[in-house]
């Protein structure tokens, strides 16, 4: 039996434990301090997490860095962080927070029961954010809100979240749902993924209830390339 179970809502499960990652509270409330609106997803967030916490039933919930949004504090960030711990109460015995840099000032929340690390080892993988480079052989982080661009052959596009899964390198997808992602095909950000070979990982893409496996990402990039050619 694998280790892992990849979960269609971007979430994954390491045994009992259950990893999500770039959650991203209060970023509504950071965009409209700046001017702009956005419609307010906390309760699906919530519920989200909920439906996942029922079905897999873990012991541990593992928040993969970037449970905040803002890196300055914002009038409304408490309360919203409150009540997305209270509507997961009773779901999980254990919540553990392993900070990404967006979360500053959360130390507040051990009142809440929410342990805070900086790492954690798990079944001999290490968990990090991921936007720092850490002493380790296999790790698992988040930071990056992989993301894919696929195109058909009339030159239509969707962007769509990944996992990317190598021998040694496991890369969660934002579980926010305000997060668009950051193409990897194009771009990448985690300092993990700038020193891996990141065309031998594969890409693990969550749509329609289940989780389809697209191969290497070097050769899905050739197929994309031939695609894009016709």
């Amino acid at each position: 039996m694998s280790l892992f179970k990849f979960l269609p809502e971007r979430a994954l499960m390491v045994g009992k434990n259950l990893l999500v990652a770039d959650l991203h509270i209060g970023f509504e409330e950071a965009l409209a301090s700046e001017g702009h609106y956005v419609p307010k997803l906390l309760g699906d967030l919530v519920s989200s997490l909920r439906d996942v916490l029922e079905r897999e039933r873990p012991k541990r919930l593992i928040i993969d860095g970037d449970l905040k949004h803002s890196f300055v504090p914002i009038k409304r960030e408490k309360a919203e962080l409150r009540a997305f711990f209270e509507g997961i109460g009773g779901l999980v015995g254990e919540v553990i927070l392993v900070r990404g840099n967006h979360d500053v000032g959360v130390l507040w929340l051990r009142e809440l029961g929410v342990e805070i690390v900086d790492e954690l080892s798990l079944k001999g993988w290490k968990v990090v954010h991921g936007h720092r480079l850490e002493e380790g052989e296999r790790f698992i982080i988040g930071h990056e809100h992989p993301s894919i661009r696929l195109r058909d052959e009339v030159g239509a596009s969707v962007k769509v979240p990944v996992f990317l899964r190598g021998e040694s390198l496991i890369v969660l997808p934002a579980f926010s749902p305000w997060a668009y992602g950051n193409d990897v095909t194009r771009e990448i950000v985690s300092p993990f993924l700038k020193k891996a070979n990141v065309l031998e990982l594969r890409v693990l893409v969550p749509v329609g209830g289940e989780v389809l496996d697209f191969g290497e990402l070097g050769k899905l990039l050739e197929a994309m390339r031939k695609i894009s050619q016709v």
